[in-house]
């Protein structure tokens, strides 16, 4: 049975009564129709789905009292990093959402120099909090209970720079000889995996990566898009090492 689950920014803890944030008050009392007695599950990225009931029900939010906490012991024992070219609109939603669910633990967005989307300080600002928002919808659907982190956006080579010194960076090239068969397994490193934007990465893009030790991998013969490249090698890692069977 789909359980009536919602993702809320705040403290949760067994025995404490709280105010459901609007978001979650206008989906588990609106769209779902809840009231006063029903159960629903809540969850804030500490891992750990909290059992509720719904104590208090209007038009203008409601409250619950949390009953009790059980951990949450679903994330990939792979851990892969998304390093993923800002797509456009739905594109990048897509793609966060996806990779989501497929148990990415954690995206590093990125301008380089094809990108098409160009975001000052203001759209930035309400472009990620709209991103997390996907992630942690997502989250939500797939059951996880820890929040994978979108960074902000960085130029490329700043970007690059702050990934972790014995990571195992990987850019999607079709000319590459290497496969995912033919990687060894990654153990307990971070998996990179940089996908380009829409316009692909540029030369100068491709000397960045391999300035930081990223190497080509090759998913076929076949150029896919960017909103299909990362789902494609992510799903292809996690049935080679991750959880996926």
């Amino acid at each position: 049975m789909r359980q009536n689950r919602e993702y809320i920014d705040a403290p949760l803890a067994i025995g404490a009564r709280l105010e459901l944030p609007e978001p979650a008050a206008a989906h588990l009392l609106r769209v779902l129709r809840l009231g006063v007695g029903d159960g629903c599950v809540l969850f804030n990225g500490d891992g750990f789905d909290y059992d509720c009931r719904i104590t208090a029900a209007g038009k203008r939010g409601g409250e619950v009292d949390v009953l009790s906490a059980r951990k949450v012991d679903n994330e990939s024992r792979l851990r892969i990093v998304l390093l993923q070219g800002v797509a456009r609109g739905e594109k990048m939603d897509w793609i966060l959402q996806k990779a989501t669910e497929l148990g990415v633990a954690g995206f590093v967005p990125v301008s380089s120099e094809r990108s098409e989307v160009r975001l000052d300080a203001t759209r930035l600002e309400k472009r990620l909090a709209h991103w997390r928002g996907v992630v942690a919808s997502a989250c939500g659907q797939s059951g996880r209970a820890m929040l994978p982190p979108v960074a902000a956006p960085l130029g490329l080579a700043e970007a690059v720079a702050d990934l972790p010194a014995d990571a195992l960076k990987l850019v999607l090239d079709p000319a590459a000889t290497a496969c995912v068969r033919g990687l060894a397994g990654p153990g307990n490193r971070t998996v990179v995996v940089g996908i380009g934007p829409e316009g692909g990465w540029s030369p100068r893009d491709r000397s960045v990566l391999a300035d930081a030790g990223f190497e080509g991998l090759r998913l076929g013969p076949r150029i896919l898009r960017t909103e299909t490249a990362g789902i494609a090698a992510i799903s292809a890692l996690q049935a080679a090492f991750g959880d996926l069977a």
